[in-house]
């Protein structure tokens, strides 16, 4: 048993001067390193002022942690398409409207007649993964792809779009910044 503690002891020790660059007798600084960001950062927001940015920052509620875990009976036939059923993950009350999230269910079988409406949504931001299924659509200037399961895609605000057709099982994760937003409906 004491042969365990001491290799535990052993293998703690490697680790720490793996991760920490210490060895036998060296001492940890207190003093913390400055990292400087390595993201990008837009010539707006190098030239606005830093009250400004902290004001902006204030007048948002602050948003609180969402959890949302799978129940059949959370799938509802009350959002923007009456062809699909909407599965809400919570995520716009937890942002205070800031974005919305919800996994979407096709309902099947396809009818184009009812689904293949070209449209745009006046949004900041939209993306879409395929979780189960396959579903075909048309973009203004990608024309029509097949996205399976595991395809993602972003849709950018008010690229004219529409669904053509999908597999019987789809399912969706739909995440869309603001929560609201306004859909328009094109002639085709």
């Amino acid at each position: 048993m004491a042969k365990k503690t001491a290799s535990r002891s052993a293998a703690k020790t490697a680790v720490k001067k793996k991760w920490t660059g210490l060895g036998a007798g060296a001492k940890k600084s207190s003093a913390r390193k400055t990292i400087k960001s390595k993201g990008r950062v837009s010539a707006a927001k190098k030239s606005a002022p830093k009250t400004a940015t902290k004001a902006a920052t204030k007048a948002r509620p602050k948003q609180r942690v969402a959890i949302s875990h799978h129940r059949e009976e959370d799938f509802k036939a009350d959002g923007l398409r009456a062809y699909a059923k909407y599965r809400d993950l919570g995520i716009a009350a937890a942002s205070h409207g800031l974005a919305q999230a919800h996994v979407i269910r096709l309902q099947g079988p396809c009818d184009p007649d009812e689904v293949s409406k070209l449209h745009f949504h006046d949004v900041d931001f939209q993306m879409v993964y395929v979780l189960k299924g396959w579903v075909k659509t048309y973009m203004e200037g990608e024309g029509e792809t097949l996205m399976q399961e595991g395809s993602a895609w972003t849709q950018p605000p008010r690229i004219r779009h529409m669904i053509l057709d999908y597999s019987d099982d789809v399912e969706l994760l739909e995440v869309i910044l603001p929560a609201e937003f306004k859909t328009v409906e094109l002639k085709a």
